[in-house]
């Protein structure tokens, strides 16, 4: 089980350029193409926004909202709502179960186009921030991503933080973190009304 606490918001369209500009020149290190186009299939379940249940690349992914912290502020243009979710990761060695196709034709199961920019860093002992490659395993740290999406042949994108860390450090990761991304951000205002996870949007955007 992995303890993160998340900061993300959804905005209609295509993600704009300056966005895009400001994300690549401060958060990414190697401004670079993005990783290749992926889907993944969420189950939706109307009102249930504490519970996400996803499918990508024969794993499943259970995630639960563990708390909901409140409000938090960055400079005067940023504030979005900071969740605490816990996630489990399911995989089954025999290539029998998980199967994208198995549930393509369900309507319960929602498809989502992802093209994601993304960067982690990792926390060091005197707050201090490396950035590392996305599959190296660290204790204290967190990711940043940008990514555009496409539900139902509607556009939109998001941005996102997710920390994680020992229990006594994982707040102070995401608020060093987030304190040093958004102290060079300049761009429109992230507003806590279009801050919420996935469950949230997906209830927003077919209902």
């Amino acid at each position: 089980m992995l303890t993160t606490y998340e900061l993300r918001w959804f905005y209609p369209g295509t993600i704009p350029e300056n966005i895009q500009f400001w994300f690549e020149k401060h958060c990414l290190v190697q401004s670079s193409q993005p990783q290749e186009p992926r889907e993944d299939l969420y189950l939706y379940s109307p009102e249930c926004e504490f519970l996400g249940i996803k499918l990508r690349q024969e794993q499943l992914e259970v995630k639960w909202r563990q708390a909901e912290l409140g409000v938090v502020s960055f400079g005067e243009i940023v504030e979005g709502k900071l969740e605490k979710w816990s996630k489990w990761e399911c995989h089954d060695s025999t290539g029998e179960s998980f199967q994208a196709q198995q549930i393509a034709r369900n309507p319960v199961w929602v498809s989502v186009h992802k093209v994601r920019y993304f960067q982690s860093y990792e926390v060091l002992d005197d707050y201090s921030l490396q950035a590392v490659s996305e599959n190296k395993s660290i204790n204290n740290g967190y990711h940043v991503e940008l990514t555009h999406l496409t539900i139902n042949e509607n556009n939109w994108w998001s941005l996102a933080f997710e920390a994680f860390g020992d229990d006594a450090r994982i707040l102070e990761n995401l608020q060093v973190t987030a304190n040093w991304v958004f102290s060079s951000y300049r761009e429109q205002k992230l507003l806590a009304v279009d801050s919420y996870a996935y469950p949230a949007w997906l209830a927003r955007v077919i209902s």
